[in-house]
């Protein structure tokens, strides 16, 4: 395996894991997050050692004083100095054990670093493919996003691992413009393949990912028997029965409720569902708020009613009667949202803020609730609650379902899922722009993470004290990256990597408007429709000749 080595061993690094060595480097080749080894014998059999480039130091400098002045090369000044110089640069190159590969155990450090003298070769893409990754494209459970970025386009394919962000989450970290949303659908693309047939919903605050809809007509997502399904869901589409709602939720809707109100919701709370059930309405819920803790029937319509109770009903009525996502019979099937094979699209972009919170936790609690029942056998394959496979969500801006330093309704649902869902087969993927305003708790419990460029210190700091997997070294490293570039940590690798996006089989949903071309385009459409109607033209414009009228510059 070996070919000629690029440098020789100096020493030991900082650290116990880090060791120097020394190149000349002529290529390049030896780039921040290169991966390089060295051979060892461990336990009587060679083992290839392998080891990422930290740090790179040049060891031949010229004086300070000859780059005084900047129009005259130093190596002018050198020559005209008579300056011993050697034609050859060369670099004093760190680099951190990871260790040699095994199966069973991943990658194993020997503990002790190569000895001084001992050469140290770049890693062939061939090792690399083998061992950088648990899965490779094409294979079920492998989500090919890209390619190695220290390397040529596509010499080393990157895949993450399906079986590990869907047993322990999945976070999508990056800055505006980054591209994260851009990975999200090269993930969900990679879900949908026939070798993968995931069962996917997508909470799309924004309305970014229907055109993963043009999945359906892509030979690639189909195979055979198999043809990748996309459902988009609209806002006027989407039901929530009011009895699938619980104490918190109501509480959550309802504005401005004093202490004494809060006590009288949860007392009707808890007798609707004494009386009615499971299945109670927005009627029955008002007639025992109405009634009160005696159950006294309310049948003068004059007579008065306690202020607090009046008050509270107004604040019921004003939610429920004037949502156009409430109602008192139905929810959407969780039959329709989960099938292996299908992504689904909730929209919520035209959604109040606080609708759309209390619509995701009860789906959530919804799903989380059906796959317990099945999975312990009290759901039969007659019942609403049955979903006999697992389910994977990814959220949109996630921090406004998980903010930071404020409980809303969704984050212990979240939470929960995070912490116990891997159990019974529930799978979330979260993706924000803004770590730093995203709950830590959830954040941490996400053990694949893919960040992109962050250049906000506050996101930094969030990051590295949530992510626990990526290394202080690659972390120095998100402002960098550009859009596009991601660095992979976490259970669906084998070792944190920066890796190239590949490029989408759909279209991108989430493009940036082009304002000054769309300014232009309105102009154009102004000076025809005033040419057809006759009318004059609106402001900004000019008549230069007769008949012709052009732009005010």
């Amino acid at each position: 395996m070996s070919e000629l080595p690029i440098g020789t061993t100096k020493g030991p690094g900082e650290t116990p894991q880090d060791y120097t060595f020394v190149t000349p480097d002529p290529e390049q080749r030896c780039k921040y997050g290169e991966f390089v080894y060295y051979d060892a014998a461990i336990d009587g059999q060679q083992r290839a050692i392998l080891g990422r480039i930290t740090q790179r130091l040049p060891l031949r400098l010229y004086p300070d004083t000859f780059m005084s002045d900047p129009a005259v090369p130093p190596q002018a000044v050198a020559d005209l100095l008579a300056y011993p110089r050697d034609d050859s640069e060369l670099y004093q190159i760190t680099a951190t054990i990871l260790g040699y590969y095994d199966e069973g155990l991943g990658f194993v450090n020997p503990r002790v670093p190569p000895r001084p003298g001992a050469p140290i070769y770049i890693a062939p893409d061939a090792l690399l493919g083998e061992v950088l990754c648990r899965a490779t494209p094409g294979q079920r459970g492998a989500v090919h996003i890209g390619s190695l970025l220290s390397r040529p386009t596509d010499a080393v394919p990157i895949a993450l691992d399906a079986t590990g962000f869907t047993s322990t989450h999945l976070a999508i970290i990056a800055s505006t413009g980054a591209g994260k949303s851009y990975l999200a659908g090269v993930i969900l693309e990679e879900l949908m393949q026939p070798h993968n047939r995931a069962a996917v919903l997508i909470i799309d605050p924004h309305a970014e990912y229907d055109t993963l809809s043009e999945m359906q007509n892509n030979p690639a997502f189909a195979d055979g028997e198999y043809r990748a399904v996309v459902r988009v869901i609209r806002p006027q589409d989407i039901q929530v029965r009011v009895s699938s709602l619980d104490l918190g939720d109501l509480r959550y809707l309802l504005p401005n409720l004093s202490d004494k109100m809060h006590h009288e919701l949860g007392q009707a709370y808890n007798r609707v569902r004494r009386k009615y059930g499971e299945r109670w309405t927005r009627g029955q819920f008002r007639t025992t708020l109405l009634e009160g803790e005696a159950g006294r029937p309310v049948t003068d319509p004059n007579e008065e009613v306690d202020a607090t109770i009046g008050a509270l009903v107004w604040r019921f009525n004003s939610v429920m009667e004037h949502s156009a996502i409430f109602n008192d019979h139905t929810n959407i099937p969780l039959s329709d949202l989960f099938c292996p094979g299908q992504c689904t699209v909730l929209q919520l972009n035209e959604i109040p803020d606080r609708e759309q919170q209390v619509v995701v936790a009860t789906l959530m609690r919804r799903l989380f609730e059906a796959r317990k029942d099945t999975e312990r056998g009290r759901a039969k394959d007659d019942d609403e609650n049955y979903l006999p496979y697992p389910a994977f969500v990814l959220i949109e801006e996630a921090h406004n379902f998980a903010p930071a330093n404020a409980e809303i309704i969704t984050t212990q649902v979240l939470k929960q899922i995070l912490s116990e869902g891997r159990k019974f087969g529930v799978s979330i993927g979260l993706i924000s722009q803004r770590p730093g305003k995203l709950d830590s708790d959830v954040l941490s419990q996400c053990m694949t993470q893919c960040i992109m460029r962050i250049v906000n210190p506050v996101d930094q700091a969030r990051v590295a004290e949530s992510v626990e997997s990526v290394g202080r070294d690659l972390l120095l490293e998100l402002p960098a990256l550009s859009k596009g570039q991601v660095i992979v940590a976490g259970a669906s690798v084998n070792t944190p990597l920066m890796v190239r996006v590949r490029q989408r089989l759909t279209p991108h949903g989430a493009e940036n408007p082009d304002a000054p071309a769309e300014w232009a385009a309105w102009f154009d459409d102004a000076r025809t429709r005033a040419r057809q109607r006759g009318r004059a033209l609106p402001p900004g414009f000019i008549e230069t000749a007769p008949g012709r009228d052009d732009l005010l510059r």
